[in-house]
């Protein structure tokens, strides 16, 4: 058996165990789910009015904040859920499973490989399961070609594997599973302290460079414009560019400390 075929088997095989395991103990996935909603709600229902009345200019129309914010929504979506990620990496580490999986014949890179793909699978699954919650309460991106919804698709797929490979160093470098679910929260701050809420230029000018030269604002800018038609600019390349180098970061990073002789 080849080696990429060897690769491929375990990585499938610990891609099952860490669904399972998702399956098992859906706590964890649904608490941080249900975080994105309860915003999503509060801010279009209690807050929804008195904001799109700061951005449009004084006329206030909900529907029109409920389509501003849902890019940002789907950012902590994916912040939330690989937050998940790092918790299940950091019980993998602590709870002696990874000593045993040294122990036996299989590919070394398969651990963290089904974490990986398991994770933006979870991601991808919430984010549907966040747009369906948006959708049903009067989310609508009419103008958005099936080419500009598949974009979108990609763009959030591909911040979920760079938050993810960043999540799984995080749960690496920590001591326990607490200390990863407190080392992971900047994955769901950030996107508050982007454009998710309010545009950058209605922020204190002191804030707006740590709003604007972050990864999540282009990733939101490049939403809106997909599935909204607003003006994208650099922010698609600016997204992606953020998505590659936090996944390489994170990869090596993750391969680093995994590869750490045990103590």
């Amino acid at each position: 058996m080849s080696s990429l075929t060897l690769a491929v088997r375990d990585s499938s095989t610990m891609l099952r165990r860490n669904l399972l395991h998702a399956r098992r103990y859906p706590s964890l996935t649904l608490n941080l789910l249900l975080t994105p909603v309860m915003l999503l709600l509060l801010f279009v229902y209690l807050f929804g009015d008195v904001m799109s009345a700061g951005i449009e200019g004084g006329a206030a129309d909900r529907s029109d904040y409920l389509a501003y914010i849902v890019p940002g929504i789907l950012m902590l979506t994916i912040g939330g859920t690989t937050i998940g990620s790092a918790v299940s990496v950091a019980t993998d580490m602590t709870e002696g499973v990874i000593a045993r999986f040294r122990t036996m014949a299989i590919h070394r890179g398969s651990v963290l490989i089904g974490h990986v793909a398991g994770s933006v699978l979870q991601c991808v699954l919430s984010v549907v399961l966040v747009g369906a919650v948006a959708v049903a309460i009067g989310f609508r991106p009419v103008d958005a070609t099936a080419a500009e919804w598949l974009l979108a698709l990609g763009l959030l797929t591909l911040v979920s594997l760079a938050l993810t490979w960043i999540a799984v160093g995080m749960g690496l470098s920590s001591p326990n599973a607490e200390g990863a679910s407190n080392n992971a929260m900047p994955l769901m701050i950030l996107p508050l302290l982007s454009s998710a809420f309010v545009p950058v230029a209605a922020m204190p000018g002191w804030f707006q460079p740590v709003a604007e030269y972050q990864p999540f604002t282009p990733t939101i800018e490049t939403l809106r414009g997909l599935l909204l038609g607003t003006e994208i600019g650099n922010n698609g390349w600016l997204a992606v560019g953020w998505c590659a180098a936090l996944t390489a970061l994170g990869y090596v990073w993750s391969r680093s400390l995994f590869n750490r002789d045990p103590k």
